[in-house]
């Protein structure tokens, strides 16, 4: 794990999202935190040790989920599909499908299998999963500070985790959707998706992955939703909204014609029980 050393930052941002402002003058204390998301192979480690089940391989129920489609009760989770050309950008549905069998080991139910991606994030992980992971690690979930100020890496204002330009010179620093979002897509990895941890440079801190790839799970429940979309994620039942947690960072997912979430400021609401082929996580300790 990587050290940080506390101090006051400035947080949010008051020129994107509206839910990311206002601008706002923060502290976080000293805390650890992993230098990259948690990837497939350490998640397959805690479930070998402990034979946890996650939420996306246990059937959702009729408690739980009152106005349900009895025929949807089946395990899964939700999964990205690239549309065939440009579609209506306020539906979500366009591009979100729950599929049966969906899960950590199979990230598409497709059968596919992650034997070939054990190096990248861990995704199809709800809120339970990740504090559960971070429990039997001896770690914690950061908070939404915590996080945001470990992204920035020491630049202050920047308007990403490298300073002020998307492409510096041209050169892709984070794995996010290049092309037009959601149906034609230029970037490296589009054919997983995901990519390797550490596959971009780090920022100031020494941190991988920061910006893109995967979203990240924070503790901070998400409170206000100003101007907040369903952009990034698609519940088990769309009725049935579950308490929201803050998630960071951005994805593989986030593109310049939509969803410019790829910055440190920015923010998301995720429902907890809602584990997508985009989210991931990564673990701190406190000092104290």
């Amino acid at each position: 794990m990587i050290r940080i050393g506390g101090g006051q930052f400035r947080m949010g941002s008051d020129r994107h999202y509206a839910e990311e402002a206002p601008r706002r003058t923060t502290t976080v204390q000293d805390f650890w935190i992993d230098p990259a998301p948690v990837t497939n192979r350490q998640f397959a480690e805690f479930v070998e040790a402990t034979d946890y089940v996650t939420l996306a391989e246990t059937p959702p129920t009729l408690a739980d989920y009152p106005d349900a489609d009895p025929a949807m009760l089946q395990a899964g989770s939700a999964v990205f599909h690239a549309t065939a050309g440009p579609v209506d950008l306020r539906d979500h549905r366009r591009w979100w499908r729950y599929v049966f069998g969906a899960c950590w080991r199979d990230p598409e139910g497709a059968g596919r299998g992650i034997a070939r991606r054990l190096d990248h994030p861990v995704v199809q992980v709800a809120y339970q999963d990740a504090l559960a992971y971070a429990a039997w690690a001896g770690k914690a979930l950061p908070t939404e500070a915590e996080w945001e100020y470990a992204a920035r890496g020491g630049l202050a204002d920047a308007e990403f985790a490298w300073g002020d330009e998307r492409e510096p010179g041209g050169k892709i620093m984070a794995n996010y959707w290049r092309g037009e979002f959601p149906w034609r897509n230029l970037a490296r990895f589009r054919s997983t998706g995901t990519s390797p941890v550490r596959s971009f440079p780090a920022n100031g801190f020494g941190l991988f992955d920061m910006i893109g790839n995967v979203w990240e799970w924070t503790v901070d429940a998400y409170i206000g939703g100003r101007g907040s979309s369903p952009c990034c994620s698609s519940s088990r039942d769309d009725a049935h909204a579950s308490t929201p947690r803050v998630i960071k960072g951005g994805s593989h997912l986030c593109a310049e014609n939509y969803c410019r979430r790829y910055r440190p400021a920015a923010r998301h609401a995720q429902p907890i029980d809602s584990p997508t082929n985009h989210v991931g996580f990564r673990c701190i300790r406190r000092d104290s």
